[in-house]
């Protein structure tokens, strides 16, 4: 059953006059219905309105406007996500699902740039969002539920993808913000003719003790026209440093108190991050058909203390890959078609250890330590058809196969001494695995007057992970584990006028073969779980200069069988999915006025999570929250720009995200009140 708290059902009552999906948001200058165009679903330009899937867009202005200094102040502008911030930049990702942890919880999702997954099929990172340059993006897609055939393995719950930036749409700008905390950040955007480069450099101080980052960020992007084949190359670069304040555990609602909401119970936790990708594309018309190939190469490295863990031990990761993408696309008869091949080469390492012995069960030193060379392939075909000139059928099928080779380092078997109870660690033996999936989606897409409706069956899916298949806990000497497979069903409608748009999306999911550590915390398959919810955009131009915008979603995630989960004490089948807040969701008013004969573009967000169960028993619960941020931006002369955002303007004490575990209430900390001041100039 979908609940909605008192609050949010008044809100929703009161913006249901209008507010905004921000793919439809328009100029204030025109009130004209805009196309929406979107790369995700096929790798080209395809007009969002042609999509039977829930999807956002979110434009550099929506970008701009949000100012953000995490990923989270973006993703509230999509119906249906909960990026839940961690300390720093790291973050968890929630999309058509709940907040999922673990070893393989970021399998479910598929972030890419340009198309590209940011790291490898099978190497995914929980906080991997970090890796992108979101603030300087050409736009963010989001693609909800299990994603067209060009997307295979963690396309599951959906796909996250970020466009760069081309020459034609950078304007030479830099950009300097100063704000609470000691946070600085400095933006350039430069370019010339053919050649593009964003780059960001940005300082945090931090808010618990001993907390704290450092990022810097660089796109390169250049376009060129090579004879018959345009091309675009591009090159991008992250690097974090980051001091880790964990999560604070003095009782239950201990993140109001200000005294406790200040502690870093893991003062020497860090992370240290570096990532850099490139891909070369390269497109022409070949007769009435366009082919694009484009080989890529990218190259992850992290370092980090996993102090969520009372033993602490310290991981350092990395991979290597080497890819091609290669598509045609045309008409043949009355069809439209687009065929493709993915290849995906990548090299990784694991390598973790620990300083000082903890138990007999955790002793010090190496704990693993292997390499992994994995293979991934792929062929996929999407088709679609005019059935009349109202009703268009769509179909896709992907084939895929991921091959991996392990090599363990340090001899096979348990890491403690014989006389250990119950060994934490288990070097599993050197070895080959390999899976099969076929995804496929099926549609009907109906064209009504300024409004499309569409009826969608599809299925996706994930291979395990790395990480699940050959880092072993308890004595766990190999895994009989398999993809996890999803199938949904979404019924969706849209409708856009001169000054008034609405996106409603209704689904369910059923989720098989999910991958999760029973109560002897070894990693085994047969979990199955449902998902139903409905997301609502909203968006209404109410006069000149006044807009509003809503972005809210309701849901329900039960676990749907009778599995003894880590954590779980009995039966769990019906419970909710723990950190699966019920609703969630954005509103904002935006308006413009002048001042000193200039003009000034304020924003008013109301940001809400509902309440939640922080565990699989649900006899532990977080009560949910609710903020208010304010962003002005005023356009001082023609070449400066003053931006001021405050977020948790009401200095409301809140945690991002809760859960109970160890016998405790665990807390990662809200930041209270902030305000970040920027000045940008024109070149």
């Amino acid at each position: 059953m979908f609940k909605l708290r008192e609050g949010v059902s008044f809100l929703l009552l009161v913006t249901s006059l209008g507010a905004v999906s921000e793919s439809r948001a328009q100029t204030d200058e025109s009130a004209d219905a805009l196309e929406v165009v979107i790369v995700t679903a096929t790798r080209t330009n395809t007009d969002r309105n042609t999509m039977a899937q829930g999807v956002t867009v979110l434009d550099d202005n929506s970008i701009a406007r949000s100012d953000l200094q995490h990923s989270n102040q973006l993703f509230n502008r999509v119906s249906g996500a909960w990026i839940s911030r961690g300390n720093g930049q790291e973050s968890l990702v929630s999309l058509r699902s709940p907040v999922l942890t673990g070893a393989g919880a970021c399998g479910a999702f598929l972030t890419a740039e340009d198309g590209i997954a940011l790291r490898a099929p099978g190497f995914c990172n929980v906080n991997q969002l970090f890796d992108a340059n979101l603030i300087q993006a050409g736009s963010v897609e989001v693609l909800k539920g299990p994603a067209m055939a060009v997307f295979g393995s963690n396309a599951m719950h959906g796909v996250i993808n970020v466009t760069t930036r081309d020459a034609t749409n950078t304007t030479p700008r830099l950009s300097l913000q100063s704000g609470s905390r000691d946070y600085y950040r400095a933006m350039l955007s430069t370019a010339s003719d053919k050649l593009a480069l964003n780059a960001n450099v940005t300082t945090y101080g931090g808010y618990q003790d001993a907390s704290g980052y450092e990022q810097q960020k660089v796109t390169l992007r250049y376009d060129e026209t090579l004879g018959d084949w345009q091309m675009t190359a591009m090159l991008a670069a992250n690097n974090l440093n980051q001091e880790t304040a964990g999560y604070i555990q003095d009782g239950k609602g201990a993140y109001k108190n200000d005294a406790s909401r200040r502690v870093n119970r893991n003062p020497e936790a860090y992370r240290d991050a570096q990532s850099t990708r490139a891909y070369a594309r390269f497109q022409r018309m070949m007769g009435d058909h366009s082919v694009t190939i484009t080989p890529y190469w990218r190259d992850n490295r992290m370092e980090f203390l996993q102090h969520y863990l009372p033993w602490k031990s310290r991981e350092r990761n990395a991979h290597t890959s080497l890819g091609l993408q290669a598509s045609a696309e045309g008409s043949a008869s009355t069809m439209n078609y687009l065929l493709g091949v993915d290849i995906d080469s990548t090299e990784g390492t694991l390598f973790e250890d620990q300083a000082e012995g903890f138990s007999p069960n955790q002793p010090a030193g190496v704990h693993y330590d292997y390499s992994v060379d994995a293979l991934n392939s792929a062929v996929f075909g999407q088709l679609s058809k005019e059935l009349s000139d109202s009703v268009t059928l769509k179909a896709g099928a992907r084939l895929e196969r991921t091959e991996y080779d392990y090599q363990t380092r340090e001899p096979a078997g348990s890491v403690c001494a014989p006389t250990a109870s119950n060994c934490r660690f288990y070097r599993p033996e050197s070895g080959d695995e390999s899976f099969s999936n076929l995804s496929y989606n099926l549609a009907t897409l109906w064209s009504l007057g300024n409004g499309t409706a569409y009826l969608r069956h599809a299925s996706g899916f994930r291979a395990p992970q790395a990480t699940e298949l050959f880092r072993l806990q308890s004595g766990q000497t190999s895994t009989d584990i398999d993809s996890e497979e999803m199938s949904s069903v979404e019924l969706g409608y849209r409708y856009q006028s001169d000054r008034f748009a609405t996106d409603v999306a209704i689904y369910t999911m059923d989720k098989d073969n999910v991958i999760f550590q029973d109560r002897n915390r070894q990693t085994i398959n047969g979990a199955k779980t449902s998902h139903q919810g409905l997301e609502i955009d909203l968006s209404w131009f109410i006069r000149d200069g006044l807009r509003a915008e809503l972005a809210a979603n309701i849901a329900d995630h039960q676990y749907d069988s009778d599995i003894q989960l880590l954590g779980s004490s009995g039966s769990i089948k019906g419970n909710e999915i723990d950190t699966a807040p019920t609703n969630s969701g954005s509103a904002r008013l935006i308006f413009d006025t002048v001042l000193a004969s200039k003009p000034i573009t304020s924003e008013l967000e109301f940001v809400w999570v509902g309440d939640y169960f922080i565990d699989p028993n649900n006899q532990h619960s977080y009560a949910g929250h609710e903020l208010l941020n304010l962003r002005t931006q005023w356009q001082a002369t023609p070449a400066v720009t003053t931006t001021l955002s405050i977020t948790n303007l009401l200095d409301t004490g809140y945690a991002e995200r809760a859960d109970f575990g160890f016998g405790n209430y665990r807390y990662f900390v809200g930041e209270p009140r902030s305000a970040v001041l920027s000045f940008s100039i024109a070149l």
